[in-house]
């Protein structure tokens, strides 16, 4: 019962983040576009400043996931989720003051440092302490269901968008990302794997304080010791052929992903603006088409299908359709093809959470936050790659020095990539879990 109840927490804590991340969505790019070329509905240098902001926020959140996996695997999790659910606040906090030229690039920059931590991580942290307390059976569906959660905030933050002017929805977020900061440290506790976990980085209270002040040095020195290496990460993807699949899949579906938390987000609004003229309203309802469609497959649909054609299977589904989703929108010849590729989302959606479940599998129990913590980077690493390949195709293709008329050609070109994806799929093939097998590897010992 109380671990169910660390659940409910975790899902109230994740709402609220996500509900405070995504409401921004519809609106920063009007106050991108009005801070860098007001008035206008095309701007090459607004495409390439977001792609440079998530190339960099992809750079750094790749190194930082597998160390924060691998931290909350020593730590607990709460601990580490304090941290980027507390960072989030700031950015906002400074467009909900100012959205003039000068507090946009105190955003900006700002924004980049916070979420090459905070990009990802809550999200990673949160899949670990599901499976921390969900058998390995129903961890397909968990998954789906938190995802779920995640889609529903999608849908609340972006429909509560469309009501909101710009400043009140930057004031609103940035109330919601303290919520969740202040009723996540009151209300969740901690994911404890192993009664030999380590002492928590965020101490719940004092204790014995002599003795801790001469500890001090030695639970530093283990911080720096649970930082993973580039050999431990390599032996983890070599430890199992379906991870290393599904570590390919990852890369490459994230690099060609639009979806929820996609580094292209921002070069596809940009195509919409220039090809149909969508403001914030257009972007916020087609978003909650998208939401509401994803939160009923991932609620309702995945915790059916997934026991019926398991993870293998469901993944191949979602990436296929996120490839058609993709090349639909890339070909739009009417304003209203956009909402209709929108309802793609009922199966593109399957993929992150099957992808997590597949890995989840393939560890044990004290190996859960390193590994999604690694696929969180892999990701990462291909929200690098994603803006630094297609943001200055978009702006090509939107601009009058294309070498041919195809406002859509960077569109198609990440479905193709998704189709890639979808083909690596379907050579994953469905092995006994190996996780319980891996139990006794897990060592919270103190180390000398």
């Amino acid at each position: 019962m109380g671990k169910l109840s660390g659940l409910r927490h975790l899902f109230m804590t994740l709402f609220l983040h996500n509900f405070a991340s995504f409401m921004v969505i519809p609106a920063i790019t009007d106050v991108t576009m009005a801070a860098l070329c007001p008035g206008r509905d095309e701007c090459s240098l607004a495409i390439y400043i977001s792609g440079f902001q998530q190339a960099i926020i992809g750079l750094g959140s790749f190194v930082m996931m597998p160390l924060v996996g691998n931290l909350s695997d020593k730590h607990g999790r709460k601990a580490l989720l304090t941290v980027p659910i507390t960072l989030t606040i700031f950015p906002l906090a400074i467009l909900a003051y100012s959205r003039t030229r000068s507090f946009f690039y105190a955003y900006y920059i700002l924004k980049i440092l916070t979420a090459m931590f905070c990009e990802g991580s809550v999200h990673c942290l949160s899949l670990a302490y599901v499976a921390d307390n969900v058998p390995e059976g129903r961890r397909a569906s968990a998954f789906g269901i938190l995802s779920g959660i995640g889609s529903c905030a999608f849908v609340c933050g972006t429909l509560s968008t469309r009501f909101l002017s710009t400043a009140s929805t930057f004031q609103v977020s940035t109330a919601m990302a303290m919520l969740s900061a202040v009723y996540m440290r009151v209300f969740l506790p901690d994911s404890i794997i192993n009664d030999n976990l380590s002492t928590p980085i965020i101490s719940e209270g004092k204790s014995d304080g002599v003795a801790n002040q001469n500890e001090e040095p030695d639970k530093k020195m283990q911080v720096f010791k649970t930082m993973p290496s580039m050999e431990d990460m390599l032996a983890l993807l070599k430890s199992s052929l379906t991870f290393s699949q599904a570590a390919i899949v990852s890369f490459v579906s994230n690099l060609a992903d639009v979806g929820l938390h996609a580094s292209l987000l921002f070069p596809l609004q940009y195509y919409l603006k220039a090809r149909f003229h969508f403001n914030k309203d257009q972007f916020a309802d087609l978003m909650v088409i998208t939401g509401v469609a994803g939160t009923i497959s991932q609620l309702l649909l995945m915790p059916i299908l997934a026991p019926a054609l398991g993870e293998e299977r469901l993944l191949s589904v979602g990436l296929f359709f996120s490839s058609a989703h993709m090349i639909f929108y890339s070909i739009a010849w009417s304003f209203w093809v956009p909402y209709a590729a929108a309802m793609f989302s009922l199966f593109y959606v399957f993929s992150q959470p099957c992808i997590r479940s597949i890995v989840s599998k393939q560890v044990g129990p004290c190996e859960q936050g390193k590994a999604q913590g690694i696929i969180s980077g892999i990701g990462s690493f291909a929200n690098v790659a994603s803006p630094l390949a297609f943001s200055p195709l978009t702006a090509l293709f939107l601009s009058e020095r294309a070498p041919f008329y195809f406002p859509g050609f960077s569109i198609m070109c990440v479905g193709f990539a998704s189709m890639i994806a979808f083909v690596q799929s379907l050579m994953i093939r469905a092995i006994p879990p190996i996780s319980s097998q891996r139990v006794g590897n897990c060592n919270y010992m103190e180390t000398a």
